[in-house]
């Protein structure tokens, strides 16, 4: 009788050893332990060490880190009738894994799919320019929209981001195309006013020239100083045809005297100075030539 006594006593001790191990429980910094007595909430407990009552209470742990979760690829109908396929990116956290346990069979699979849904129904009221020129704006919907969402089961969507965006091929080649026409578009605007613009210059440079013969020497010598610069082997030397008109006319002069005097008419008919009957000045000086 002893002996059994002694054995019951060593089976009582080993059931309390291991009642008492099921009973300390130790919660990371990062999870919170949700604890039911026979079925109904009692709190949220941790992080740290505590006792629970075992078979009268249960414990269940949530990890109150922030899950990134990757949202596959959904085939979006955009406004303008374009098919798209949109992937994006959520980030969200427990912040009361009470309501993450009762209020909801699996948060993570139930916060994935509504993150789907929100994803097809958003984009789909936007054009597709709108949608890539526009992506902050569809993100800040997208994370407000699934946050009220997902509220009433304890859940915080701090950031939704879209990836990628998937074109068909065809609508690839034609904003191709699109952007192209669009460069050279500005090219020629850009082109058009520089011509317009240098026209403009060029007048007022006429108008100063005009004015003040004299400017045009200095040009043509400005030239050949900036030629002797390049160290050029030949030089080209832009002679005004108003500088040697007064030999031309001589020469014309002279052949018009011999011409008149075999034909028995005048040599020395009264007629106006070259210079002056054709305007001409002196480049150098501005004077008329006689």
């Amino acid at each position: 009788m002893g002996d059994f006594g002694g054995i019951a006593l060593i089976f009582i001790a080993v059931i309390l050893f291991f009642f008492l191990i099921s009973a300390i429980k130790i919660i990371p910094e990062y999870e919170k332990g949700v604890i039911f007595r026979l079925g109904r909430l009692v709190g949220v407990r941790g992080p740290g060490l505590f006792f629970v009552i075992p078979m009268l209470e249960r414990m269940f742990r949530i990890d109150t880190r922030v899950i990134t979760m990757d949202v596959p690829a959904q085939e979006v109908i955009t406004r303008d009738n374009v098919t798209i396929r949109v992937n994006a990116v959520l980030y969200f956290l427990v912040i009361d894994p009470g309501r993450a346990v009762v209020n909801v069979m699996d948060y993570i699979r139930a916060t994935m799919q509504i993150a789907q849904t929100t994803l097809r129904s958003v984009v789909g009221q936007f054009e597709l320019d709108e949608m890539l020129s526009q992506r902050e704006q569809i993100n800040h919907r997208l994370q407000q929209i699934i946050d009220e969402q997902t509220e009433p089961w304890g859940i915080k969507v701090n950031i939704v981001e879209i990836k990628d965006v998937e074109l068909p091929q065809s609508m690839q080649r034609a904003m191709a195309k699109q952007a192209e026409a669009e460069r050279e578009k500005r090219a020629k605007i850009i082109h058009a006013d520089g011509e317009f613009q240098a026209s403009k210059r060029l007048a007022e440079a006429a108008d100063v020239i005009s004015r003040e013969p004299v400017t045009l020497q200095l040009r043509y010598l400005q030239t050949l100083t900036e030629i002797a610069v390049e160290k050029n082997s030949t030089l080209v030397f832009p002679l005004p045809i108003d500088l040697i008109r007064p030999f031309i006319d001589r020469a014309y002069s002279g052949v018009q005297n011999d011409h008149y005097s075999e034909g028995g008419k005048k040599p020395n008919e009264a007629r106006p100075a070259d210079g002056q009957r054709r305007g001409l000045f002196d480049p150098m000086t501005g004077l008329p030539l006689e």
